[in-house]
């Protein structure tokens, strides 16, 4: 459920007040760039991380993006204080308005930011898997970029779901792992852990990221490795992380139980969680 105050550009305002106008090219087409932030303690998660990527996917796809991200943060701390959501998950977008025959009169901004609040999901204690082949087109200049152009994955979870199922495995044009519709996958062999590489066509999860250049556990080694779906059944362990996930179990994929223990895992969660404690530590009095 979203909370009430939504920012939309400079201003903080009731959402059932936010205007949009059909002029606006990113609306109908999808295009756009978003990200999805974590919100511990009042203080944005990996907010730089957050930021760098929006700025190369806005790159990618030619979505004018504001400049000044410190005055962007700040808006963000000014709605999450409005909502009186300290711990939350907090998306922003970035909606371009301008380009294409259907372009018409906007507000005059080459692009709309509109961030939203909302309670953070609880994802249970583990999660079921489908595969859907062919989903993934890794050779795609855009491949990567998260874009306001969801339904396809919005559909394919959909339909996951009607199937019993709690997420799907995203396989690219040669067979290969490459994501969830809104996570990246592990597997982990005793103390060995990887993770497809971006050339298996996967998002560069925020999660994925930091687990990957942060995460110091003893013993344990990440990195990436390209995964076929048989590397998947036979692994020890295999959880899938995002930023409203950390790092969540995988116990059955399609009809085949999954993993024999959860040690490495464990681990680096509570590494992971140990990473989140000292980034909101030294960030919060920026909030201020």
């Amino acid at each position: 459920m979203l909370h009430r105050f939504v920012l939309h550009n400079d201003l903080i305002q009731e959402s059932t007040d936010l205007c949009l106008s059909p002029g606006q090219v990113g609306l109908l087409s999808g295009w756009g760039v978003f990200s999805t932030l974590r919100v511990a303690d009042g203080v944005p998660f990996a907010w730089e991380r957050h930021w760098a990527r929006l700025q190369r996917d806005a790159a990618a796809l030619h979505v004018p993006l504001p400049e000044d991200s410190e005055r962007i943060r700040r808006k963000m701390i000014e709605l999450v204080v409005a909502n009186y959501a300290a711990n939350c998950t907090l998306r922003i977008a970035i909606v371009r308005n301008g380009g294409g025959m259907w372009a018409g009169p906007s507000n005059g901004r080459p692009s709309d930011l509109i961030a939203l609040t909302a309670e953070s999901k609880h994802w249970g204690d583990g999660v079921k898997l489908a595969y859907v082949r062919e989903a993934r087109h890794a050779a795609c200049q855009f491949t990567g970029a998260k874009i306001l152009s969801w339904a396809m994955n919005l559909t394919w979870l959909e339909s996951a779901q009607a199937r019993g199922f709690d997420e799907v495995i995203l396989l690219n044009e040669r067979g290969e792992v490459a994501e969830c519709t809104s996570a990246n996958l592990f597997i982990a062999n005793g103390s060995h852990v990887y993770t497809p590489p971006l050339s298996s066509g996967c998002l560069p999860g925020i999660t994925r990221e930091v687990l990957l250049g942060e995460i110091r556990a003893p013993g344990i080694r990440v990195e990436e490795k390209t995964l076929q779906p048989g590397d998947l059944e036979a692994a020890d362990e295999v959880f899938i992380t995002s930023t409203t996930r950390d790092l969540l179990p995988v116990y059955q994929i399609e009809d085949k139980k999954i993993g024999r223990t959860d040690h490495t895992r464990q681990a680096l969660a509570r590494a992971f969680s140990e990473y989140v404690r000292n980034y909101v530590a030294t960030h919060r009095e920026v909030v201020v």
